[in-house]
């Protein structure tokens, strides 16, 4: 079996719901030794979260793979002090709490590194450290609205609606993990040594995709409005309909692409005239191109469609839903998607690892674990507790009692 690309680091995930946790599974499933640290009582809420079979969510199997559960009282002195020793063990911290909560504690970034200079922390949050917002709680729903995305969302002649996964957290996450890995590079690769801190702000990981909005009303005070399936600029690039009542996507905006797909449709004539001889004289006619197209689509079942497309090797594709995906040939054969077995559940599908690397690939070793399933290896094997001491801290609360433990 090959090595994980990140196997020997260690990481302490403080975090709990989406952005902080999703960029936990990114590490531990490229080989990090990632120990999640939840409430005693209740845990992460996530894993009651949306549909829950056998008293767990469905989405924590996915959201927790690879990674190690201890249970862990924050807001009591001796649990801040057990974080301390963690600190002095791992190499990267992720947290999303509130900016200014763990230096209430005791445990922020400035404290910890005077034990552990080479200690990286991820902080993840609505406005991030600083700037007249930064104590204002904040989701990735609103990091979504003020970044710029759900203004964009939607069609003209309705109000803004919103992506329906928690995108503004999931981009978030990619940055954090991004952010860790370039301050590992420093400390480790340039042989610095030196830890830093990771800050990243929901509302500003999805301002970063907003592409050209901000130039563009800069030079020209353009505002980017909602255009429902069409890309403005970008032409042709819309969604069809077909005969059957299904839809089919066409991204033919390549200057060679269009001409095959003119071709393809019987309208060779197009071509070659000038009047879309670029994107941007296309772009001039982008309605009559659009209407152009989906008279051909119409006239053809979906099937028919992508089969005439493929042949002209215009780019095409259906609109799937998550049955199209669990069915779909080349899914499966990218292993994208992966079945783990589950104790009082059996068999549950979840997706499969991205990116694949070549050499250290990523993998999927376990489904989310119980709360506190790791609490004895961590607190025994890492921190040297004898039992004596772990059974005050679960007599204090600070460590949950077993029949607290809720799976």
């Amino acid at each position: 079996m090959k090595q994980k690309a990140l196997t020997g680091l260690k990481v302490l995930e403080m975090g709990q719901l989406i952005a902080g946790p999703s960029a936990g599974r990114l590490f531990a499933e490229f080989g990090a030794e990632v120990i999640k640290v939840e409430n005693p009582k209740e845990g992460d809420p996530i894993r009651k979260w949306r549909i829950v079979e056998n008293g767990t969510s469905l989405w924590w199997y996915v959201q927790s793979r690879n990674k190690k559960s201890i249970t862990l009282d924050l807001r009591q002195d001796e649990g801040q002090e057990i974080i301390k020793k963690l600190a002095m063990e791992v190499d990267i911290i992720i947290e999303n709490f509130r900016p200014g909560t763990l230096e209430k504690w005791g445990i922020g970034y400035e404290q910890l590194k005077e034990m552990n200079p080479g200690l990286i922390m991820i902080r993840i949050s609505g406005y991030g450290q600083d700037g007249p917002y930064k104590d204002k709680p904040g989701f990735g729903s609103i990091g979504e609205a003020m970044g710029g995305l759900r203004y964009l969302t939607g069609y003209p002649d309705r109000p803004p609606t919103r992506v329906g996964i928690s995108i503004g957290d999931s981009i978030s996450s990619l940055y954090a993990v991004i952010g860790a890995l370039m301050a590992v590079y420093h400390r480790d690769v340039k042989g610095t040594g030196q830890g830093q801190s990771v800050d990243v702000a929901l509302y500003e990981s999805v301002f970063s995709f907003m592409e050209s909005m901000l130039p563009e009303y800069d030079r020209t005070g353009i505002i980017r409005e909602r255009t429902g399936s069409t890309l403005p600029g970008i032409t042709p690039s819309n969604t069809y309909q077909c005969k059957d009542g299904k839809y089919v996507v066409i991204g033919a905006n390549g200057d060679g692409i269009f001409k095959r797909l003119m071709t393809m449709i019987g309208r060779s004539e197009f071509a070659e005239d000038p009047r879309f001889r670029n994107n941007a004289t296309r772009t001039e006619h982008a309605e009559f191109l659009d209407s152009t197209i989906e008279e051909w689509t119409r006239s053809l079942n979906l099937k028919e469609v992508l089969e005439i497309l493929d042949e002209g090797k215009v780019p095409a594709g259906s609109i799937y839903s998550i049955a199209d995906i669990v069915a779909d040939p080349h899914y499966q054969a990218r292993e994208m998607i992966r079945e783990v077995s589950i104790d009082g559940i059996g068999k549950l599908k979840i997706p499969g690892i991205v990116p694949k690397l070549s050499e250290t690939p990523g993998d999927i070793d376990w489904a989310g674990p119980k709360l506190g399933q790791h609490n004895e290896e961590i607190f025994n094997n890492i921190l040297k507790l004898s039992k004596a001491e772990i059974d005050r801290l679960i007599e204090k609360g600070i460590i949950g009692k077993s029949e607290e433990i809720k799976v």
